[in-house]
C-alpha cells in the first residue's frame, strides 16, 4: 500500500450542478481509507486546505493556492478545459496535471446534433409562433428553405474527443465532414493518408489550421471544438466570419475566447442581402454568465445555452470514477490518464 495522502476534493461553482455533491466526496473517503479526503466548498476554504494537499481535484486552481502549496504533486481536473489554471507559474512547475477529457465527449456531440437540427428546422421561430398562437407554415417553409444535415458539409474545429465524436454524429446523419486539427497526421490511421475517409469518425478530410480560411467559405455548418490556447483564442473574428457562406451555422461548444463575440454579433444583425453568416448555436462565451447586455440575445438566428452541453445525468459518476482510477495508478506510479501538456495547454 502507498504512503497516505491528502487528497483535497474543490469543486464549487455559483451553479449548483457544478457542485461536487457530497455524496461523491464521501465515495472518495469509502473506496481509500488510508488517505485523508478534505473537501473544500469555497475558494476561501480550499485555500486554507492547500497546504496539506498532495492531490488537488480540483475545477479552479490559481497562482494564490499554487503559492501556498507545500506538499502538491498532482492537479485532475473534472473538466476537460483546464486553461485558466495553466497560468505561468504553474506551468513552469513539477505539478503534473490530468483533466476528464472524454466524459463529455458523446452528450456534447448531441447537444452539437440538436441545435444544428433547431437552426436548420428554424425551430426559433417555430417557437416564437407557438408563444404567439400563430399558425406559422408560410414563415417557417419561406425563403431561406429549410435544411437537412444530410448532404451538408461540416467542417469541425479540433479533432479531440469531443469533435471526434461530434464528427461521427454529423457523418451518421449524412454530412459530409472535414476536419481541422493542430497536427492532422495525428488523426489518420499508421500510413494512411489523411485525405482519406477514416470509418471510424466519418471524417473525410483532415487539415492543418492553416486551411481554416480556405475551408470555411465551403462549410454549411462550424463546430468549434478545439481547446483555449495561445494559439486558439480570437480563432473566429471578423475576417473569418466574412468569408464563411451566408447560410452558415456556427456551432461553439469549446471555449468563448475561442470567437470574437462583437464581431459574431455584428455579422449575425447584418442585413440578410450583406450578412455573412447565416446562425449561430453557442453554449460557451467570453463571459459567463452572459451579460444582460450582451446583443447576442435578442438575435433570431442565435440559439444560447447557459453552458449546459456537456452535463448528463451520471456526470458526477463518470468524473469521480475516472479521478479514482486515476488516484490508483497515481498510488502504484503507474501512467496516469489523460496528462496535459502543460505547455500546449491541452
Amino acid at each position: 500500500m502507498s504512503a497516505p495522502l491528502t487528497v483535497l476534493v474543490g469543486i464549487y461553482s455559483p451553479f449548483a450542478a457544478w457542485n461536487i455533491p457530497a455524496a461523491h466526496v464521501e465515495r472518495l473517503r469509502r473506496e481509500f481509507p488510508h488517505h485523508t479526503v478534505l473537501h473544500a466548498e469555497t475558494a476561501a476554504q480550499s485555500l486554507a486546505l492547500m497546504p496539506r494537499a498532495d492531490v488537488a481535484f480540483m475545477a479552479e486552481l490559481d497562482a494564490a493556492h499554487l503559492a501556498a502549496a507545500a506538499r502538491l504533486k498532482w492537479v485532475h481536473s473534472p473538466a476537460a478545459g483546464v486553461g485558466g489554471m495553466l497560468f505561468p507559474a504553474m506551468v513552469q512547475s513539477p505539478v503534473l496535471m490530468t483533466n476528464s477529457r472524454g466524459i463529455s465527449a458523446g452528450t456534447i456531440a448531441e447537444h452539437v446534433i440538436a441545435v444544428t437540427l433547431v437552426l436548420f428546422r428554424k425551430l426559433p421561430l417555430a417557437f416564437r409562433s407557438q408563444a404567439a398562437r400563430e399558425w406559422a407554415q408560410n414563415a417557417v417553409l419561406a425563403e431561406p428553405p429549410i435544411r437537412t444535415i444530410a448532404g451538408a458539409h461540416a467542417l469541425v474545429i479540433g479533432l479531440g474527443s469531443i469533435g471526434t465524436a461530434s464528427a461521427r454524429l454529423l457523418a451518421a446523419f449524412g454530412a459530409r465532414v472535414t476536419g481541422i486539427r493542430r497536427r492532422p497526421g495525428h488523426h489518420a490511421a499508421p500510413g494512411a493518408s489523411t485525405t482519406q475517409p477514416t470509418p471510424d469518425t466519418g471524417v473525410q478530410h483532415v487539415a492543418g489550421p492553416e486551411a481554416l480560411l480556405t475551408l470555411l467559405p465551403e462549410a454549411d455548418i462550424v463546430v468549434i471544438a478545439a481547446p483555449e490556447t495561445r494559439e486558439t483564442r480570437g480563432l473566429i473574428g471578423q475576417k473569418e466570419l466574412a468569408c464563411m457562406r451566408r447560410d452558415a451555422v456556427l456551432v461553439n461548444v469549446s471555449r468563448g475566447k475561442l470567437v470574437d463575440e462583437a464581431a459574431l454579433a455584428d455579422a449575425l444583425a447584418a442585413p440578410e442581402a450583406t450578412r455573412t453568416i447565416g446562425g449561430a448555436a453557442l453554449d460557451v462565451f467570453e463571459r459567463e454568465p452572459l451579460p444582460a447586455s450582451s446583443p447576442l440575445w435578442s438575435l433570431p438566428n442565435v440559439v444560447i445555452t447557459p453552458h449546459m452541453a456537456g452535463f448528463r445525468p451520471d456526470h458526477w459518476d463518470a468524473v469521480t470514477d475516472l479521478f479514482a482510477d486515476n488516484l490508483r495508478r497515481f498510488e502504484t506510479g503507474a501512467q496516469l490518464r489523460n496528462v496535459v501538456d502543460k505547455g500546449e495547454g491541452y
